[in-house]
């Protein structure tokens, strides 16, 4: 019976070892890359205030080393909210990857943001800088102001997350070059 134990004990030992290569080589499989989840809302909140609510149909988190992120693969909708938890402007889009590393959300595919006048920005690509409080393109945009009565065309854009101060880089400078463009957003290049 004593070296029933032993040998026990001897193989428990043995059997326990912690080599790193071997506990890599198991964990490095692709199953273990990435979580999948359904009907997501993440709540982003400052001392106990939600600031931003996204929300999506799905949701894939790529969970390795080099490039971790976020894979919205069926749209997202985004809420940015005032301290008084209303709701001051708004981001959606066809399909979206936030990147941890860089707190980078990139919205694509009929990328829309607007705010509460209805001021309403349309791209093919949207970048939501998280540590900025900011979102910009380089991509060709429109921007209506129905209030104004107004729309813009330009390439390139950057506003706060209130939707209330932005720059158009390029604006479209004669009507043909507006019609470009804005045949170009239509048709999501």
């Amino acid at each position: 019976m004593k070296y029933v134990v032993l040998l026990v004990v001897g193989l428990f030992i043995v059997g326990c070892s912690t080599d790193i290569a071997e506990v890599n080589a198991i964990t490095d499989t692709e199953i273990f890359k990435q979580e999948e989840a359904a009907f997501v809302r993440i709540l982003y909140s400052d001392s106990a205030d939600v600031k931003v609510r996204i929300t999506a149909d799905r949701m894939i988190r790529h969970l390795t080393r080099t490039n971790p992120r976020d894979e919205f693969p069926d749209g997202i909708f985004v809420e940015f909210l005032g301290s008084n938890g209303q709701v001051y402007s708004w981001l959606e889009a066809d399909r979206a990857i936030r990147y941890d590393k860089s707190n980078e959300v990139v919205a694509q595919g009929n990328a829309k943001f607007y705010n509460r006048k209805k001021e309403t920005l349309t791209s093919t690509e949207l970048i939501w800088d998280e540590d900025k409080s900011k979102l910009h393109t380089n991509k060709a945009v429109r921007i209506t102001q129905p209030m104004r009565g107004d729309t813009i065309y330009g390439f390139g854009f950057e506003s706060n997350e209130e939707f209330t101060l932005f720059t158009i880089k390029n604006k479209a400078s004669s009507i043909l070059n507006a019609q470009n463009m804005k045949s170009k957003i239509d048709k999501g290049k």
